[in-house]
């Protein structure tokens, strides 16, 4: 049989293999990128899958070798905001801006006997 179409030549590349692999690749990319874009539809989600074909020659024969790569971007990761200090700490709290109440106030606890009365 006399192979012309690359499409073929996939197919039959590790017995069949490789297009398999190739077709499941594509797949989870395709996901990936889906979920990402569902997500946050304000932005463009890229990926890519790269199929590379090293070929050696030798006596008139061929042997062909197949990498699969992908790539998606990352998944972003929720942000944390803090103050920095003089001092080089971290404050949930604005350094320059006063407490007006100094802190935590205390409290009692109230009693049904104190609501009733």
């Amino acid at each position: 049989m006399l192979i012309r179409d690359p499409s073929i030549l996939i197919g039959s590349l590790e017995g069949g293999q490789l297009n398999q692999a190739l077709s499941t690749e594509l797949s989870q990319v395709f996901r990936q990128l889906y979920e990402m874009s569902s997500e946050d539809q304000k932005k463009t989600h890229k990926g890519s899958v790269t199929l590379k074909l090293e070929l050696s020659a030798e006596n008139g024969a061929v042997t062909i070798s197949a990498d699969i790569k992908t790539a998606t971007p990352k998944q972003p990761r929720p942000r944390s905001f803090y103050w920095i200090t003089e001092n080089g700490e971290l404050s949930t709290e604005h350094p320059r801006q006063q407490d007006m109440f100094g802190g935590p106030r205390v409290t009692n606890a109230r009693s049904a006997e104190s609501a009733e009365g």
